[in-house]
């Protein structure tokens, strides 16, 4: 079975979602800005979620983490949660 790890941090507004991926594309480490910006408790973590298998996430979550490239900067994902920015750190 497919498994992944991924990182993400969560926020309430596209808008901010958006102004956080640019600052991270600019050089913010993500880890620093998941801790920084992210509402979701794993930012204590640097927004790790560690591994999990298809399912186990919101499917939109899923979806993207399933497909994406690993490594990749990716969002703003829409959950019922929120506005999430993530990347896929190891899938296999």
């Amino acid at each position: 079975m497919a498994r992944a790890a991924a990182r993400h941090l969560l926020v309430s507004t596209e808008e901010e979602c958006l102004r956080i991926k640019e600052e991270i594309e600019a050089g913010l480490d993500f880890a620093e800005a998941a801790k920084k910006y992210s509402s979701c408790p794993s930012k204590a973590q640097g927004g790790d979620l560690g591994e999990f298998g298809p399912g186990q996430m919101v499917p939109e979550f899923d979806k993207v983490v399933f497909s994406a490239d690993v490594g990749s900067l990716e969002g703003p994902v829409k959950t019922q949660f929120g506005y999430h920015l993530l990347e896929v750190t190891a899938r296999g």
